[in-house]
C-alpha cells in the first residue's frame, strides 16, 4: 500500500474518490505568478503560486504547496499554506498542519486538529453566494415586557 498522502491526494492521472481526473499539477520547486483557469478536472499545487485560481472541480494544495491567491473552486483540500480567500461551492477541507489566512465561503468545512486558520467563514447550506441581511431593521428594538420570558425580567 502507498503512503497516506498518495492515497489521499492520488498520483498523477489517478482519480480522486468522487472527483474528476487530476490532470494539472504545479510541482515542488516550481514558482508561478498569474491566473490559472482550469477547464476540467482537478489541479494540484505542490510548488508556489501567486495570482488567481479558478477550478471547476477540486483544488489540492499539497503539504509543501504555498499559494497566495483568490480561489474559486468546487472543492478544496488544503495540506499546505494559502494566503487569500477561498470560494468553494461544495467543501473545504483543512488538513492537519495546513495554514489559511483569508476568508472562506463554502457549504461544508472540515478542519483537522493542528490547523492554523485566521479569517472569516461564511457557510450556506445550498451553496448560494448571495448573502441575506440578518438585520432587516438596523435599529434595535427592545421587546415589550409582555413579550419577555420569565428569565429576562
Amino acid at each position: 500500500m502507498g503512503r497516506k498522502e498518495d492515497v489521499m491526494f492520488g498520483k498523477e492521472g489517478e482519480q480522486l474518490p468522487g472527483e474528476g481526473k487530476m490532470n494539472s499539477i504545479i510541482g515542488k520547486g516550481c514558482k508561478i505568478t498569474g491566473t490559472i483557469l482550469v477547464s476540467e478536472g482537478t489541479l494540484r499545487i505542490d510548488g508556489e503560486f501567486e495570482g488567481t485560481i479558478q477550478v471547476p472541480d477540486t483544488l489540492v494544495i499539497g503539504k509543501d504547496g504555498r499559494v497566495k491567491a483568490e480561489i474559486k473552486v468546487k472543492s478544496a483540500v488544503v495540506g499546505g499554506t494559502i494566503v487569500g480567500n477561498i470560494d468553494a461551492k461544495e467543501k473545504v477541507e483543512l488538513q492537519a498542519g495546513s495554514r489559511v489566512e483569508g476568508d472562506i465561503k463554502t457549504t461544508r468545512l472540515v478542519i483537522d486538529e493542528g490547523v492554523f486558520f485566521e479569517g472569516n467563514c461564511k457557510m450556506s447550506p445550498d451553496g448560494r453566494s448571495e448573502q441575506k441581511s440578518t438585520m432587516q431593521n438596523p435599529q434595535y428594538q427592545q421587546p415589550k415586557k409582555s413579550e419577555m420570558s420569565v428569565g429576562q425580567r
